[in-house]
């Protein structure tokens, strides 16, 4: 179905806004207008009954509810005549949260322009030994951060990893930590227990366990660790940054550093998800957080 053009419904708006105030315009003025002849009944024997002792009331309603209902309809034509309100009318004033809101992001543009500018002209080492800045940063990161990775950075939950070592799945430099904070971060560990079977992912979750300290060559997991996971994780175990697989000769984990964490891993698979703020900060909140992070 084609959408029915915009002129159809502002002038549908339009009349109704105005038919509406006219009617209540008209039941007011009915109500109200001095003069009225009384319709209360002389012989009040003559009203209908209902309910034994409930009467028709006939009497017209306070007169302070007539000057609040007319002063509503004074105030609610003035605004329609003043601001947007009946169909495609802009108002006299030529108001729109569109316009309202160009300007307010003009104002903040030239109120902060030279703060913006310092961030983007900065090193991350300049950034880094001015305080005020990464108190700006530390705040930045509660908002947009802390929820998944903690207010110290810390990680949380088993699932979301630290930010404050020096491990990081997709590379700990500058460079990669902002492509990582613009683009968002997909991974993918496959599952294997289809592959491997109970006694291959035992196998393979205590050689990996092994690799921190120097695993055994001869151990029954080496040769499926090397068929399953050194593509992706090296011969060695010491990741691969640029696939995102994680090192698995230290001492950091993200899911857990148990024989019982690891064969999950391997068996089920792992599917972290990092967003992208891309359209969410600016450069210089992207480069203040990377200074933050590293410092």
């Amino acid at each position: 179905m084609a959408d029915l053009p915009n002129s159809f419904w502002s002038g549908w708006v339009a009349i109704i806004t105005i038919l509406s105030l006219i009617t209540l315009a008209w039941v007011v003025l009915t109500i109200y207008f001095p003069g009225r002849e009384d319709s209360r009944s002389e012989n009040p024997d003559e009203e209908p009954v209902w309910d034994e002792n409930l009467r028709e009331g006939t009497s017209a309603p306070p007169l302070w509810w007539f000057c609040l209902i007319f002063s509503a309809m004074i105030f609610s034509v003035i605004y329609l005549i003043l601001y947007p309100g009946i169909g495609a009318y802009k108002g006299s004033r030529n108001w729109s949260q569109d316009s309202r809101l160009t300007s307010s992001l003009q104002s903040y543009e030239q109120e902060f322009m030279a703060e913006r500018q310092l961030i983007t002209n900065a090193s991350l080492v300049e950034l880094q030994s001015n305080n005020q800045l990464m108190d700006t940063a530390g705040r930045l990161f509660t908002r947009q951060c802390a929820a998944c990775h903690g207010n110290n950075g810390r990680g949380q939950a088993s699932l979301f990893p630290d930010l404050m070592d020096e491990s990081w799945q997709w590379g700990a430099m500058p460079a990669q930590i902002e492509q990582t904070i613009r683009q968002g971060r997909n991974a993918l560990m496959p599952p294997w227990q289809a592959a491997l079977g109970d006694e291959g992912v035992q196998a393979v979750a205590e050689y990996v366990l092994q690799l921190e300290t120097g695993a055994d060559a001869n151990h029954p997991g080496q040769q499926q660790f090397s068929q399953m996971c050194a593509t992706c994780h090296g011969a060695d175990g010491s990741g691969n940054p640029a696939l995102g697989a994680p090192a698995l000769n230290d001492s950091s984990w993200l899911y857990g550093s148990s024989l019982t964490a690891i064969s999950a891993s391997i068996s089920q698979g792992r599917q972290g998800i990092m967003p992208a703020f891309a359209t969410r900060l600016s450069d210089q909140q992207v480069k203040l957080l990377v200074a933050y992070l590293t410092r």
